[in-house]
Order: structure tokens, then sequence, then C-alpha cells
């Protein structure tokens, strides 16, 4: 018999974990709706159409690709299977899993222009899939969670993408991070200083690396990309920023006078620190990284990456400024900014913190304990008495000795049973145990619901 087992990169998730899933999700929702964004669905399924070209050559290759229904290599020759992958790829599949959200969002965009009241506010909470190697906070299947802007070019987005970062960490108890930020100009312009002009790609990405590997490994690597040994030397500045903001800002507008794109890049991040500082964001984690790459291949303006400090778990968000996402589906010149922020390494940041609140993993208020038909009798228009006040509530289904019942209470952290035996039966005062204090209570079935209805409110 073979064993069973789900794919490297994917995950079961039980009880426990799904209450701590939906506390983190519903937590980061509710943050998304108090800036006035709205939800979206997209399908699992793309058209690999859609998909293709939109980021870049080795996003393509981690891309799911899911077989043509039927016999999805009728009509193909001995020559057809002798082609390139991806030549092959596009005559044996054409739909594919999504990769991420914003190219989906930017489809759906696309088309339902006329429907959309402009600049459009969306998030949307789903499941994406990376035919990625699988390691420690990095699977193949995972859940993002993205806010988008589109239909503005104010710097004002940028602002509160920065302040909903801080709300929702804050508010999942994630204290110490911080929220690194760039802009894409910023990385054009010293590759014009440098005398690297359209090379910012294969630079950015070197660069990016300052923090993991150090500045010789980066000079290293910069010589093997083929830089001169003169652009190499006037990139200097890069490892002697200053760690004070507005130190660096004069920093950066003196080393990149000479490229005008470069000082907007400067210009436009000044501005949105100073509309930060306008809404009065206490302890502000926010930090300019001059060295931070990402998303090259779509990014225009800034460029945000979130890290969780303490943990050896990689960036827990990131985003930016697109200003032509769209352009691919016949819509161009549309901007937009976004974040992404990655459930399943915030979930392990969470975990390794242990930040998750105790409460939030009962799924059941109160058990209710009978005996014997009689007792059920009794327990039953009760159970449906606690519901109907939304107090979430169980009877346990066999009429097994107590110390079974109370132990299936202990097991699902159920922190209230009501016991019902042939004294409550005759009574009508029925036995309300604390399962965390042992207190035990003689009440009515109204004082019950009443007396639990309460304590739920103060939740």
């Amino acid at each position: 018999m073979q064993k069973p087992s789900v794919p490297r990169g994917t995950r079961d998730f039980g009880p426990e974990q799904m209450s701590k899933r939906l506390f983190l999700l519903e937590t980061i929702r509710q943050t998304f709706r108090r800036y006035g964004f709205q939800p979206i669905e997209t399908p699992a399924l793309e058209n690999l159409s859609v998909l293709m070209g939109k980021y870049g050559e080795e996003g393509d290759q981690l891309l799911f690709k899911i077989l043509n229904s039927g016999d999805f290599a009728n009509g193909l020759t001995q020559a057809d299977w002798q082609e390139n992958a991806r030549k092959l790829t596009l005559k044996i599949s054409e739909k594919g899993l999504r990769y991420d959200l914003t190219v989906p969002f930017a489809r759906y965009v696309v088309m339902n222009r006329h429907a959309l009241a402009m600049p459009f506010k969306r998030y949307q909470i789903q499941p994406v899939w990376r035919a990625d190697r699988p390691q420690k906070g990095r699977y193949r299947e995972f859940v993002q969670c993205d806010a988008d802007v589109v239909g503005t070019d104010s710097l004002l987005c940028e602002a509160e993408i920065v302040l909903m970062l801080h709300e929702s960490l804050r508010n999942l108890g994630i204290q110490d991070f911080t929220v690194k930020i760039n802009n894409r100009k910023i990385l054009t312009g010293i590759s014009e200083v440098v005398g690297a002009e359209g090379q910012e790609g294969p630079l950015a990405v070197a660069i990016d690396k300052l923090d993991k590997i150090g500045k010789e490994k980066v000079v290293e690597e910069l010589k093997q990309r083929g830089f001169s040994d003169e652009s190499i030397e006037k990139l200097e500045p890069m490892f002697q920023f200053s760690n004070e903001t507005q130190a660096a800002f004069a920093q950066l507008k003196t080393w990149l006078a000479g490229s005008e794109v470069g000082l907007k890049g400067v210009a436009e991040l000044e501005e949105v620190w100073s509309l930060v500082g306008q809404y009065g964001l206490a302890d502000a984690r926010i930090q300019l990284d001059v060295t931070l790459a990402r998303g090259l291949s779509y990014y225009t303006g800034a460029i945000f990456e979130v890290k969780a400090n303490g943990v050896q778990i990689g960036s827990i968000s990131g985003g930016g400024r697109y200003d032509n996402l769209t352009g691919a589906f016949g819509m161009p010149g549309l901007s937009g900014v976004g974040i992404s922020l990655g459930v399943d390494r915030i979930y392990d940041v969470m975990e390794e913190l242990k930040l998750f609140p105790e409460t939030g993993l009962q799924s059941t208020q109160v058990l209710v304990v009978h005996l014997d038909a009689e007792g059920r009798s009794v327990g039953l228009p009760l159970l449906s008495q606690l519901r109907a006040h939304n107090i979430s509530a169980e009877a346990y289904p066999d009429a097994a000795k107590v110390k079974k019942q109370l132990d299936y209470a202990n097991a699902k952290r159920i922190p209230y049973v009501v016991l019902i035996g042939s004294e409550e039966i005759q009574t009508g005062q029925l036995t309300l145990k604390n399962m965390v204090t042992g207190e035990q209570q003689k009440l009515a079935a109204d004082q019950i619901v009443e007396k639990l209805r309460q304590e739920a409110a103060l939740l």
C-alpha cells in the first residue's frame, strides 16, 4: 500500500494552524478595509498568454504549466518534441497556475476598466504557486495578501502603504520590523553617474546583495558582470551612506547631481517621508535603502521591502510603484502602486515569536455534557439558545463517561462545560464548570447563556 504524502513545498493545515491563519488573515483584511480597499478574487488558472513574459525569464521557468485536457500530444510531430522547452510548452499547455496576484489584477482591471471607479483600490487574499526549490520560509503553494491602487500617480498612496504596513504588523503583535524603501529612478540615476547607463538591471542585482555578501563580493560580482574599474570606483559613495535619513538624502543629491531621473527619485522619496510625517505615524520603522532592488522588470518608482528583525526568515512583504503594468494588455499609461504580504512567512515569524493569542485557538466556547437521553433533551434546547446569541457551542454526541467528555473539552481547549446529570434535571440548576480554573456554579439555562454572552462581549 502506498504511503500518502503531499507534494514538496505544500502543506496541510489542521484546526489549530487554521485558527492561527484565520486570525492572521482577518487582522490584515480589517486593516485593508479601514484604508478603503475593496476585495476581489481571480481564478487559480490563467491563460499562459497572460502569465508568460511578465516575470522575466527566470519567472517563466517557475510557472506551473497545466497540460491541455484530453490527449495533449495529439497532432504533435517528432520535430515538435525536438523543439526547445518554451516552444513545446506552448503547444501542449494553454493554461498555468497564477504566479502572483499582481498580473491577474492587471488583467482584471483591463477587462473591467469601464465598470471601475478610478482610482481603484483593491485587496486580494488568495493562494499562488511557484515551481521554486522549497526551503524554510519558501513554499511552492502559499497565500499572498495584496493591496493595490491604480489610476493615480499620487505619492499619497505610497505614504498610505507605509501606514498600512505598520498597522497590519503591529496589530499582529510584530513590533520589531523595518520597512525598507528605495526608488527605481535612483537605481537608474546611479547607473548614469557611474558611467553604466542602461545597465541598471545587472548593477542593481549585484548591489542588492550588499547586506548579504559584503562590499568585496559585490565588487567581485560587478567585475564578473563586465563593469569597468572606473565605474566601480565611482560607486564608492554607495558603501558610505549615513544611517540618518536626511543626511542620506543630502548625500544622494550630491552624488546624483548629474542625473535628472536620479534626482527625481530622491525628490519622490523625500515627499513620501514628508507625507508619512504629516500623518503622525508614531515610531516609524522606515529606512532608506539605496541598494534595495526588486521587481526590476516592472517597478518604475518606489520599491518596498519589509523585514522582521531578530528572526532568520526572508522578507515578509514587498511591493512598489509601476507605471505601465496594464500596458501588456492594451491599456498603457495606467499608474499604480501596491504591496504583497507573505502570509506564510508572517505566520512563521509569529510562530517563532509566540505571538498568536491563545483565545484565537478556541473554536468552541462551551461543551454541553449529558449522560443519557433525558439529559440530552435538556441540553439540546440550551445549545440552540447559546448559538442564537452567537456563542459557539457543541454537545458531545455520545452518552460517554464524564471523564471522557471532559478530556474532549480539554483537548479542544474549550473553556466551559455544562454538566447535565440527574440532579441538574431535577432542580433545573445546571452545573457550569470553568475548565481553566476548575470553578463550578449552579445556574439556570438562561443565566448560563447571559454569563457566557457577557464574557464573549469582553473578548
